[in-house]
């Protein structure tokens, strides 16, 4: 398993940790990020060595290195991804008032916290489909849409988590018959990530898909041609607004249970709400920041607009993930 190292990280050593360091294990894979971490050292004094990598393969080198491990805090995306290391035993529970005050209710647990959301919207033709077509994930399995729904794989955390907050809204049965009803209506084999599935409702290839908002946002912004023709080419529904709300899902961490640097760790986790931190999160990558007083700037989340996000607590995303699996398992969705 290759894992990429940066610079710092290459330095640091479990019995070389130092009350000025900070070791990071990120699965967050955003170049926008680095602006984030040289804003916390300029502010704190603490250098960040960092070690980036696949959730799994960072899960199991933590897991590996034991009561020796060098990392102090955790960072990836998807409730199911953090709630699988806090059931691994990793995470180590955090008092702070920062954080109890800072993040809602429902978007923290005792031992990891989300730092920045994205919603999961529906995408579809403006030529073959209208909004009124698609106002629910329930509609994606209406028989009316057959031959037009493109997926990524059912067995993505972003698509797990989505049917898991299906489950825990609407029963076990009804997630059931809306995953038969988009198998029922796809136009291809699961294949590919949310950008593809977005070009191909914009050449026609498909009528409509369902995306993470920071990857419309990301074409919303961009310069290149074909992006802006894609993007004139599709409209964007809010799912559920007259009900549970759009699904959100988040990016998130917390402190390892063997932490070398606990103080630092904590203040890095305090940091990643503040106002600077909130932004960057907004700014660079097209989220929305957890902390509601937060105002920011970013032309693709203003055009998107206000939405009703699900306030159904990130802990009950990853409660239904195993049961999401075996539903689409059965339904057929690969």
């Amino acid at each position: 398993m290759k894992l990429k190292l940066s610079i710092a990280a290459l330095a640091f050593t479990a019995l070389g940790a130092q009350a000025a360091e900070l070791n990071l294990y990120s699965a967050r894979h955003y170049q926008t990020d680095e602006a984030l971490y040289a804003n916390f050292t300029k502010q704190t004094g603490i250098k960040i060595n960092r070690i980036e990598g696949k959730e799994e393969e960072l899960l199991e080198r933590i897991k590996n290195e034991g009561a020796n491990s060098p990392a102090d805090v955790f960072l990836t995306v998807d409730a199911a991804r953090l709630a699988q290391a806090h059931e691994l035993g990793l995470f180590a529970p955090v008092t702070s008032k920062v954080l109890e005050t800072r993040i809602p209710a429902h978007l923290r647990t005792d031992d990891w916290f989300s730092f920045s959301t994205r919603a999961r919207v529906i995408v579809f033709n403006k030529a073959s489909l209208k909004a009124d077509d698609v106002q629910n994930y329930d509609d994606l399995a209406n028989p009316k849409l057959k031959g037009k729904l493109c997926s990524r794989s059912g067995s993505h955390p972003y698509n797990l988590s989505l049917l898991s907050s299906i489950i825990a809204n609407q029963g076990e049965a009804k997630a059931e018959e809306i995953a038969r009803g988009m198998v029922s209506n796809f136009a291809r084999a699961p294949k590919g990530g949310d950008t593809d599935q977005i070009k191909a409702v914009a050449a026609g290839e498909c009528g409509v898909t369902i995306s993470n908002t920071y990857y419309v946002a990301r074409l919303m912004r961009s310069t290149k041609p074909e992006d802006q023709k894609t993007m004139e080419k599709i409209g964007v529904v809010w799912p559920n607004q007259k009900t549970t709300g759009t699904h959100i899902n988040v990016s998130g961490g917390g402190m390892l249970k063997h932490a070398p640097n606990k103080t630092a760790a904590v203040k890095f986790l305090e940091y990643l709400v503040s106002d600077d931190a909130q932004r960057y999160f907004a700014d660079g990558n097209n989220e929305w920041p957890v902390v509601e007083s937060v105002k920011v700037a970013n032309p693709a989340l203003d055009t998107l607009g206000k939405f009703k996000a699900d306030k159904l607590p990130v802990k009950n995303l990853a409660m239904y993930k195993a049961k999401a699996q075996i539903i689409y398992d059965r339904a057929g969705y690969k």
